[in-house]
């Protein structure tokens, strides 16, 4: 198999407190990698050490099959980053912008300037400086400054920050168009679960440093639990019904009103009717499936499925 981003066992320490523990992520080549975790988990952490911003304390970094090092400057140019928030010179244009970034990088092709800011809906934006741009502007601005160069990686810290609805399905059918006809592999984290669901071919899961998880979305998919989910004007006689009278034991009451239940052997039909015949009013009963957002909280949770 082959990996275009390895970490092995990185480890980083501020002040004496390790931050990043051990973390070995394993990225192939033209996948779509999501990087879940909570604030401060240590994202963007991994994401500046992988970018040479930062310098691990120990552990190593793989890229294209190379070790990372304080020299690797062929290496990075190989990358297209967006960490944190973009930062650009204010009184140039986008254009502008972008044709520095080109001369930095050693790129001269000026063609894929406007490639780039077409892909990101700037192209029709003339003579404006960035400093009146919005913040979804910015952001897009800053995918196009990190795709300009047709990068073979791409590492995205939070990416569709600032974006509307339709902003965030463009950008999302952008990454998917880079990586399954151009090959790209990307790297992106975001709190936006339902996203990163919907994109990416991999899940690495953070928590207080630690990589606690790294599965294939169709693993997930293919293992999804589902369950039935009922809502109820009288929740504690539906829970005496469903532990008396249909002896089922695998449910959570998640408030007042709402109850899910995990039994695999009992169809929604024979709920509900004898809910009926019981005399309890039920306002809605679905049948729904685990989301990412759920697999993501479960293991948060050490496991276990949450409200």
């Amino acid at each position: 198999m082959s990996y275009i981003l390895k970490t092995n066992n990185l480890i980083k320490t501020y002040n004496g407190k390790e931050v990043i523990s051990n973390v070995s992520m394993n990225i192939k080549k033209g996948e779509i990698y999501g990087f879940l975790g909570p604030n401060g988990a240590g994202k963007t952490t991994i994401m500046k050490m992988i970018t040479n911003l930062i310098k691990p304390t120990s552990g190593e970094i793989e890229i294209f099959g190379e070790k990372l090092t304080n020299t690797s400057y062929e290496l990075l140019k190989r990358l297209g980053t967006i960490i944190e928030y973009p930062v650009f010179y204010e009184k140039l244009t986008a254009r502008e912008n972008l044709d520095l970034h080109c001369e930095y990088m050693g790129y001269y092709d000026k063609k894929a300037i406007d490639k780039a800011l077409e892909l990101v809906n700037l192209k029709n934006i003339n003579n404006k400086p960035v400093k009146d741009f919005s913040l979804g502007m910015k952001q897009r601005l800053g995918i196009a400054r990190a795709i300009t160069t047709k990068p073979e990686l791409l590492i995205l810290d939070e990416p569709i920050n600032g974006l509307d609805p339709i902003g965030i399905k463009e950008l999302r059918n952008l990454f998917k168009m880079l990586s399954k006809q151009y090959g790209i592999t990307i790297l992106i984290s975001s709190h936006i679960l339902g996203e990163i669901e919907q994109m990416a071919d991999t899940i690495g899961v953070i928590n207080n440093g630690k990589l606690i998880k790294e599965v294939s979305m169709d693993s997930i998919r293919e293992n999804n639990t589902e369950y039935i989910e009922l809502v109820t004007n009288d929740c504690k006689k539906t829970t005496y019904v469903l532990s008396n009278t249909l002896n089922i034991s695998n449910f959570k009451v998640v408030d007042n009103n709402l109850i899910r239940i995990y039994e695999d052997n009992i169809s929604q039909s024979v709920i509900l009717k004898t809910l009926i015949i019981n005399d309890i009013v039920i306002k809605e009963i679905t049948t729904r499936s685990i989301s990412l957002e759920d697999y993501f909280l479960s293991l948060l949770n050490g496991g276990t499925i949450s409200a």
